[in-house]
């Protein structure tokens, strides 16, 4: 079947613990949509504001609609993770893990390290995850990082980095690029929209539902994104992300990025959409 989506969304997310700045400004929640009707952009100053807009946007599309949803950061771990910390090798098993765990309140405070800390000391040290406040005083979760992964019995990269291999390591908590703070307080809201009717996460379900949420790596796009000149990247990104996958998937070559074929670990690790398509990407813009 081809992959046909009358609606991308993509949702460049954020770990901060408080309110983004009143005025529309970079590092903060920025959601792209793109349909037959143009690309617009909306900036939104907490996670839980940002919940309400895509819930709205699922439960708001038309009959027959189909609407996919890329998120900018990692459903799922590297392999063995999973079981490690849940006792079952699924990503859903750690995403129910951490809605369990993770306190994520309306203005955005939250309790990631303190999860990351505790995460560490089931698995016995300093490590996986690293970074964080100078003086959060956490006995478990290193502020910069000093883990041996190898002794730890796991991966610093999921396989899918191998194709992108700017991406930040998952582990990583805090400062810039700390996609590893982005996942614990977005897989969270990844379990409880994918507990919605009709809704499927992809590369872990078929690609066939009327909503499929999948991640992201905006960064694919750095050239085009640093060409248009936005003084905020993160506003331009999700523009122009979402605009690319809405074009891809009207002309009928978002399949193949859907299809790319994926090793076994894929199935636990999650993938990267669009990751070693950059090419497809940049073309569909031009269109």
């Amino acid at each position: 079947m081809t992959a046909v989506f009358d609606r991308v969304v993509v949702a460049d997310w954020s770990s901060a613990a408080a309110p983004s700045p009143p005025r529309e400004s970079a590092d903060a929640i920025w959601i792209g949509v793109s349909d037959a009707g143009g690309t617009t952009a909306r900036y939104c100053r907490t996670r839980a504001e940002a919940e309400t807009v895509l819930r709205g946007l699922i439960a708001g599309r038309p009959e027959g609609a189909r609407l996919l949803i890329g998120f900018d950061f990692p459903m799922g771990y590297p392999a063995g993770f999973a079981a490690r910390l849940t006792g079952t090798a699924q990503a859903r098993a750690v995403w129910r893990w951490l809605a369990l765990h993770i306190n994520d309140d309306a203005r955005n405070a939250n309790n990631r390290f303190a999860v990351a800390d505790a995460v560490n000391r089931q698995l016995g040290g300093r490590g996986p995850f690293w970074g964080r406040p100078a003086r959060a005083g956490l006995a478990f979760l290193p502020a910069r990082k000093e883990v041996d992964y190898a002794a730890l019995g796991l991966n610093e990269r999921r396989q899918v980095e191998q194709l992108v291999p700017g991406a930040q390591p998952v582990w990583k908590c805090y400062t810039t690029g700390s996609v590893g703070g982005q996942a614990l307080v977005g897989l969270p809201l990844i379990d409880r929209l994918a507990a919605l009717p009709d809704v499927a996460v992809w590369p872990f379900d078929p690609s066939g539902s009327p909503v499929v949420l999948a991640e992201v790596y905006p960064s694919l796009l750095r050239r085009v994104v640093r060409a248009a000149g936005d003084p905020i990247r993160d506003r331009a990104q999700v523009s122009l992300l979402s605009q690319a996958l809405f074009r891809l998937s009207r002309d009928g070559g978002l399949q193949a990025l859907l299809e790319t074929p994926r090793p076994p670990a894929a199935a636990e690790e999650g993938w990267i959409l669009g990751a070693g398509h950059v090419a497809a990407l940049e073309a569909a813009l031009c269109a």
